[in-house]
């Protein structure tokens, strides 16, 4: 089992806006002591793919956290977009596809999806519930999704809802172009196996990381020095440096880099026991989930 010196977690957004308030980034190394990494004029998903090629290009010994799911439901119906000739039959296909799709749409935003004439039946937007979008409460959830529920980990909404304080497929599908533009420049687990050395990118909830370090799930939001620095503590880490301003997206970001290297030395955790190599291929999965 390979063994990273550098952990990170970004926290995402896929708020239409140059400079998303969402998008934090922290990093922890071997001092076990987490850090923002800072973006003189805020992060954008412009300036979070031109840092992660520059960790491919130097060849990084990090582990990178995302939090943002990498992929459309899949299993349940064998396929992302049902009765659709065009549907994806992978992943890496599904975002070639989005990206395409969005590709004039500014921030590396994906607008452009609820204007498309087949897709925008699949999704959950502007008051309009697509026929494709599942005839349970949640929509359309991935294997790991269920699986996170099942284990009391997370309680994840489908990613076709794009309305909403709780929707999480916004940001996912902006994920998915950044994703497609690294252009295989980092292998993303579990889409890819893991590299002998070099950066890698996994998936992840930072409510995982947290019910982790000992919140209650469905509380799992850290807005004040001392309860994260309570957090930390329960990962085992050193207290972080004082920050200006408190949110729960910088928060969210330095515990969650913080689990990250603690989470990565479970062997368990690689070998998820009811990921197969369609899910894999298909759905990909949340690291943190059994």
């Amino acid at each position: 089992m390979r063994r990273f010196t550098h952990t990170a977690c970004f926290d995402w957004s896929g708020q239409n806006v140059a400079r998303p308030n969402g998008i934090a980034l922290a990093v922890m190394g071997p001092d076990k002591k987490p850090a923002l990494i800072e973006n003189e004029h805020g992060w954008s998903r412009e300036g979070a793919l031109e840092w992660l090629v520059e960790q491919a290009r130097i060849g990084s010994d990090i582990l990178i956290g995302i939090d943002l799911s990498a992929a459309l439901p899949f299993t349940d119906q064998e396929a992302y977009f049902p009765g659709w000739n065009n549907s994806p039959e992978s992943a890496k296909a599904l975002w070639a596809l989005v990206d395409d799709i969005c590709s004039d749409d500014l921030y590396l935003s994906a607008r452009s999806i609820v204007e498309h004439p087949q897709l925008r039946e699949y999704f959950r937007h502007a008051g309009y519930l697509g026929n494709a979008y599942g005839q349970v409460r949640s929509g359309r959830l991935r294997m790991v999704e269920e699986q996170s529920r099942i284990q009391q980990l997370a309680n994840p909404y489908s990613c076709f809802n794009l309305v909403g304080a709780a929707q999480v497929g916004k940001s996912s599908l902006t994920g998915m172009r950044v994703l497609h533009r690294l252009e295989s420049r980092i292998p993303i687990w579990p889409f890819d196996p893991v590299p002998a050395k070099g950066p890698l990118i996994v998936e992840i909830y930072t409510s995982i990381a947290a019910v982790n370090a000992g919140l209650t799930r469905g509380r799992t939001k850290l807005r004040d020095r001392g309860s994260l620095d309570k957090a930390l503590d329960a990962l085992g880490v050193e207290p972080h440096s004082p920050l200006a301003e408190y949110d729960d997206h910088k928060t969210d970001a330095l515990m969650t880099a913080a689990w990250l290297a603690k989470a990565a030395e479970n062997r368990a955790l690689w070998a998820p026991k009811a990921m197969n190599e369609q899910i894999a291929a298909t759905e990909g999965w949340t690291f943190g989930v059994f």
